[in-house]
């Protein structure tokens, strides 16, 4: 009977008997053939080499396509794991998964692996390419796998295949010459088709199944892209990201430190609370603009309320509490619950609504010591969070309005590539289908209304309701999710809040959560390293130093100071008797916008000479009108 393969393009070929892929590739063209790494089959990703026994629709993957990259990444881990046991006999292999930017695979070995040891692997890794293994499909019953992998030392494999997969399962495992791993596939047809664009980049660890309680491991990582352009490309990204990490710049400007004393929390000194001020000031000003009350609930709530909230029973295990007369408080991990509270106080009508309630809410949450990351992952944090309690028809006006704030603070911070994930309902969540197919609806309508593209990003909503997650680009091109915009219909429900309808019944408001920056602490970090520690001037701790040449412009230089402090600018004065060019590198170091050298022709004639952070030109101004122009030049954005 033959086998009827649908195209693309709706075109239908024939077969007698079953095809491959790469068959049906070499029929059409040998370029064709040579371009494509992997099939998809009724949307499912095939091997090239494995015949089609049924009708089916084919899409040919070429190598620059996304699920051909991940097939590389997953061939290259193999690839790893062959070139890993070549070289280390007795050395035991794991899983060896594809990751966003490449991959890695986990080893149980007694020794462990060295800097040197990476650079022996990846030559191996680069001869077994060079060897062009084909990467053979085979299918395996549970029985078959169980005795070979225990046959070969591999108890590791044996016992996720014996504990993990039922004893009638059939098994796919890839052979590449005499190497072999159990996997799912797909595989590229041979290992010469990876290329040469991959490095191994660390070495990390793990434990087994992801439990502290298991055999510890040891992770090999390594990124893999499709030409050696683009890993070119990756790794100077890395180097980039190397140089801007705001865990250096950070203590090295003199911003904040962190100590083993306060795991998870910022000690900021005072140019770093300078910086933070700034952008909390900044946000409450165009949070003013906006229609926005400023509230301040406490940090210390009883259980109880968490508790009716549902986030006792979601976040139990990442929340600090105490004891305190026979009662247990909880140090809040965010700020919804106690926002309705505030709402709850008297009667609101619908002519209230909607109501948008603003705190800057210092939370704590509980995070695994080994999950933080400077700034980016703290266990003390504050959230700029607001809630808009609103009427059902107001959720399209107030996510347009919410979206236009948003951007417009983004572009002010020097973001301008940001974009938009719609997140759907995840498999733990409160309410029930009816309120979610409700919440989606509503939140689905309103993006719609703001004209902005978006991407599903599926069940990595809220416990509580879909939500939209903003996520901006940096300047070295890496993504960071930042703002939200939640929509919930449960919270009301749960905490009793209502108001008074036009028609005189009790209704539940529609709670939207939402948050522009997401947590100061980390958009800072984020901020240094987007701006390499070089804030703009209405950013920069210190916006202007005014330098001394000589002794004699001392006095000079104090009065210039109180000038420009006069004309709204932070200045600091340095007369310290250290020669000029010294001066000028040393607060080029700590990325200071603006120095104005002062010596004796400056002091007599009032003037400043102004250099600025990058440039060679200098400038010299009547000391107001320098003022003014700093200032200028430094106001912060409306």
């Amino acid at each position: 009977m033959p086998i009827h393969i649908t195209f693309p393009d709706g075109a239908v070929k024939s077969f007698d008997a079953p095809p491959t892929a790469l068959d049906i590739a070499l029929g059409i063209s040998p370029g064709l053939a040579k371009q494509a790494v992997v099939a998809k089959v009724d949307g499912e990703l095939w091997d090239l080499s494995r015949p089609i026994e049924h009708d089916a629709r084919l899409e040919l993957v070429k190598r620059n396509a996304p699920e051909a990259l991940e097939v590389i990444r997953h061939d290259a881990a193999h690839v790893l794991g062959q070139a890993v046991q070549e070289l280390f006999s007795g050395t035991q292999i794991t899983f060896g998964p594809a990751t966003e930017n490449g991959f890695y695979y986990d080893f149980a070995r007694a020794e462990p692996f060295t800097e040197a040891d990476l650079a022996k692997i990846e030559a191996r890794m680069h001869d077994i390419v060079q060897r062009d293994l084909p990467l053979e499909r085979e299918v395996w019953s549970h029985a078959q796998a169980v005795d070979y992998f225990s046959a070969h030392g591999e108890t590791f494999k044996a016992e996720w295949i014996r504990d993990g997969i039922a004893p009638d399962a059939e098994l796919t495992v890839y052979r590449q010459g005499e190497w072999l791993d159990l996997c799912r596939g797909p595989h590229l047809p041979s290992t010469g088709r990876i290329g040469t664009a991959f490095k191994l980049t660390k070495v990390g660890g793990a434990y087994w199944r992801g439990d502290a309680n298991n055999a510890q491991l040891q992770r090999i990582y390594g990124v893999a892209f499709a030409d050696d352009k683009a890993l070119n490309n990756y790794l100077h990204m890395l180097e980039e990201a190397e140089r801007r990490d705001h865990r250096k710049l950070g203590p090295q400007l003199d911003l904040f430190h962190l100590q083993e004393e306060a795991v998870g929390s910022v000690f900021w000194h005072p140019h770093g609370y300078t910086l933070y001020r700034e952008i909390e000031n900044y946000i409450r000003r165009r949070l003013q603009k906006a229609g926005y009350v400023e509230v301040k609930t406490p940090m210390l709530v009883d259980r109880v309320l968490w508790e009716r909230s549902g986030h006792w029973a979601k976040y139990r295990e990442n929340m600090f509490t105490a004891e305190s007369e026979e009662r247990t408080l909880a140090v809040k991990p965010m700020n919804c619950p106690c926002h309705v509270q505030i709402f709850k106080q008297g009667i609101k009508s619908y002519r209230d609504l909607p109501l948008r309630m603003a705190e800057f809410g210092a939370c704590h949450r509980n995070e695994p010591s080994g999950s933080l990351h400077g700034l980016m992952r703290v266990r003390g944090f504050t959230q700029d969070d607001a809630h808009i309690f609103c009427l059902p028809s107001q959720i399209g006006p107030e996510t347009v309005a919410f979206c236009d704030l948003l951007l417009s603070v983004y572009r002010d911070f020097g973001f301008s590539d940001v974009h938009v994930k719609f997140s759907d309902r995840p498999e733990v969540r409160a309410g029930d289908d009816a309120t979610w197919d409700r919440a989606e609806g509503a939140l689905r309508d309103a993006i719609e209304q703001t004209g902005l593209a978006y991407t599903m990003n599926p069940g990595e909503g809220a416990f509580y309701g879909p939500k939209l997650e903003f996520v901006l680009r940096d300047a070295i091109g890496r993504d960071w999710q930042c703002g939200t915009l939640q929509v919930d219909f449960v919270l009301p429900e749960r905490l009793d809040a209502e108001y008074v309808a036009e028609d005189g019944s009790r209704q539940r408001p529609v709670m939207l959560h939402r948050a522009v920056l997401g947590s100061l602490e980390r958009f800072i970090g984020i901020l240094i390293e987007q701006h390499s520690g070089a804030f703009p001037a209405w950013l920069s701790p210190v916006q202007v130093v005014v330098a001394t040449i000589v002794s004699d412009a001392d006095d000079y230089a104090r009065e210039a100071v109180e000038a420009l402090r006069a004309a709204g600018l932070r200045a600091e004065a340095d007369t310290r008797n250290e020669k000029i060019n010294y001066k000028i590198r040393e607060h080029s170091l700590m990325k200071v916008p603006v120095i104005a050298v002062v010596g004796r022709n400056e002091a007599e004639q009032h003037t400043v000479t102004l250099r600025r952070l990058g440039q060679k030109d200098q400038q010299t101004l009547a000391l107001a009108d320098a003022a003014a122009a700093l200032a200028t030049e430094a106001r912060p954005p409306a």
